[in-house]
């Protein structure tokens, strides 16, 4: 019976060839091209009141489903501060207990703590280390002992190999039970370990702790709010920053800083909403578009842990959007918008920079077509004097600025003149250095890393979260593409290749050339990628998707002399099915998008469409 677990896949797989067979009569026929030219001006498609009430609908929806669930609002805060090597805090037990297991949450510092035990407080023995490595920081941790340490003891010391701080302590008796903290007497200096033990979990797990690169970028974010000199620096300061906002608003626990990525990703509704009207004019392209968006896999994953890339995509949205903007139909503050975003884009990723290539493509293509006109020269010279403004200028300094926190942690002061002291330029001069190296030598391996390839196909999502159950369920999530955004966007893609050269098509050579900015320099890199690095991609995916829903529509509106006019409401059942779909597999994929807790049987069927992916 296991062939059975394929029919979901092979359906999903028809309902995209069916689909991409509905836009076959977009190739037919003559050339669709008006002037000979790839021209991108057009008209803007304008926002309704309908628009506005089904934006808000969606908006909402989204935003309860994507904030449920998203972590734990409270965890320890108040650390006990080993300001030096060989400092201990002494726990005296109400009584001589057998210790089984020490639970306890790491703040900042890496090192360890030397576990000793003793019957009278005077003579310890050593029963083991209580880690804190880089990756353990922000998380609940448990330190077992061997069967063969003596672990009957009244007092416990634990000794810090290094600076460190530790959030707090539980420690659990021989049946398994947490000691009440009342019943402990310890020195002032560590009462920071039990102040907060109504915190401590019953079991770990990413509701209470951090997980995958938030161990590097939550923590970097926190060390920026606490003007801390940051230990993750492979990535420009930016997209921290932004995580530092939540972690201000509401504490450094999972909910806080995992807020503002969640928040970005709501935010990137209304923007995809408005750059959809304005290339389709149709509200229901536009908000299938968009629903479609709102529930893929990637966006709802990715935004929802707290990493940069969720920063790095929503600029990316907005300097395309402003640039389409300016294209179709010519305001130069829409043109400054465009580099602006492109600025605060690459201040939060490198990646950002390939989205300005594409942008740079398309502006000079903008201006190729328009070389005939009178007053070109005058006209072109101009604008490329206010491209090196707001592409340049105000790039760079969004870029030297937000390395703010570098010169404060640094003891540069905290005044606007800082920016321009030596010290500053240098601060931020190594980083580029040090970012160019690491990532040009980065060698390493990962059980879920993929390439380029691999992403077309949706063939290799990243795990980021997994653990098994003794009652037979599992907790699993991971971040991959919707297979019918994935798939169905590629197909749309081809087919707004086609168009752009058949048909001059200036709609889809734009969402062609950001794609392709965003993927070919992938194709480049030897280094360790994963699927989470195709997210940008997936915006011009959708672009693609719905711009072939358009030209579906606008085919039916006016059909070409000699070839059969389309069925009357084709393009509408053809766009509904496909969004319907796609919420319906959402829902089936919810438990490996969020863990929640699930039968290993059904993320084992229904979830693991093809060997490869890890649920």
């Amino acid at each position: 019976m296991d062939y059975v677990k394929y029919i979901l896949p092979l359906a999903a797989a028809a309902l995209v060839l069916w689909t991409a067979w509905r836009w076959l009569p977009l190739f037919a026929g003559p050339s669709a091209g008006k002037d000979g030219r790839l021209s991108f001006r057009s008209e803007s498609g304008r926002m309704t009141r309908r628009d506005a009430a089904v934006l808000a609908a969606v908006t909402a929806v989204y935003a309860a489903v994507a904030f449920i669930g998203l972590g734990d609002r409270a965890a320890p805060e108040s650390c006990c501060h080993f300001a030096e090597r060989g400092q201990y805090a002494l726990i005296e037990l109400p009584e001589e207990t057998e210790i089984s297991k020490i639970r306890y949450f790491s703040g900042l510092g890496t090192g360890d703590y030397r576990v000793q035990l003793s019957l009278d407080g005077e003579e310890f023995w050593d029963v083991g280390n209580m880690e804190q490595k880089y990756s353990m920081l922000f998380k609940w941790n448990d330190m077992e002992f061997s069967e063969e340490a003596q672990l009957s003891a009244k007092f416990l010391r634990l000794t810090a190999g290094a600076e460190l701080y530790l959030g707090e302590v539980a420690i659990y008796g021989a049946e398994g039970e947490p000691l009440p903290a009342g019943t402990l007497s310890y020195d002032g200096g560590s009462a920071e370990l039990f102040d907060e033990q109504e915190l401590v979990p019953q079991a770990r797990s990413y509701m209470n702790s951090s997980y995958f690169d938030e161990i590097y970028h939550a923590r970097t974010a926190y060390e920026h709010h606490e003007n801390v000199y940051p230990y993750e620096i492979t990535h420009p300061p930016l997209g921290k920053l932004i995580i530092a906002v939540g972690i201000e608003l509401f504490g450094m626990n999972p909910f806080g800083w995992r807020f503002m990525g969640t928040l970005f990703g709501v935010l990137m509704l209304p923007a995809l909403y408005f750059f959809l009207k304005s290339l389709t004019k149709s509200t229901l392209i536009t908000a299938c578009g968009t629903v479609i968006f709102a529930f893929d896999f990637m966006h709802f994953v990715q935004t929802r842990i707290a990493t940069i890339d969720t920063y790095s995509v929503f600029f990316i949205l907005l300097m395309y959007l402003f640039m389409w903007r300016y294209v179709s139909g010519g305001r130069l503050r829409d043109l400054a918008l465009s580099g602006l975003f492109f600025g605060l884009g690459a201040a939060s990723k490198w990646t950002c920079i390939y989205a300005g290539g594409g942008l740079a493509v398309i502006w000079l293509w903008h201006w190729i077509t328009r070389r005939r006109e009178e007053g070109f020269w005058r006209r072109f010279i101009e604008n490329c004097l206010f491209c090196v403004v707001f592409f340049v200028i105000v790039p760079c300094a969004v870029y030297y600025a937000s390395y703010y926190f570098y010169g404060t942690a640094k003891g540069l002061g905290g005044r606007l003149s800082m920016l321009f002291s030596k010290d500053y330029a240098q601060i931020v001069w190594n980083n580029q250095v040090y970012m160019w190296d690491y990532h040009s030598d980065l060698v390493a391996t990962h059980p879920y890393s993929s390439s380029w390839y691999q992403w077309l196909a949706d063939a290799r999502p990243i795990l980021y979260y997994l653990e098994y159950f003794d009652d037979g369920t599992k907790s699993a999530f991971g971040a991959f593409l919707s297979p019918l955004l994935c798939w169905g966007g590629f197909f749309a893609m081809a087919g707004c290749g086609i168009l752009a050269v058949k048909d001059k098509d200036s709609r889809a050579l734009f969402i062609l050339l950001g794609y392709l900015a965003q993927l070919l320099p992938w194709v480049l890199v030897s280094r360790l990628t994963f699927a989470y690095h195709y997210f940008p991609s997936s915006v011009f995916l959708l672009l693609a998707l719905c711009h072939m829903f358009s030209r579906l529509r606008e085919r039916e509106a006016e059909p070409v002399e000699g070839l059969p006019a389309p069925k009357a409401g084709a393009w509408q059942r053809s766009i509904l099915i496909f969004t319907a779909v796609s919420v319906v597999l959402f829902a089936m994929f919810y438990p490996v998008l969020t863990g929640v807790r699930t039968p290993a049987w059904y993320t084992g069927f229904f979830c693991k469409w093809f060997p490869s992916w890890p649920f």
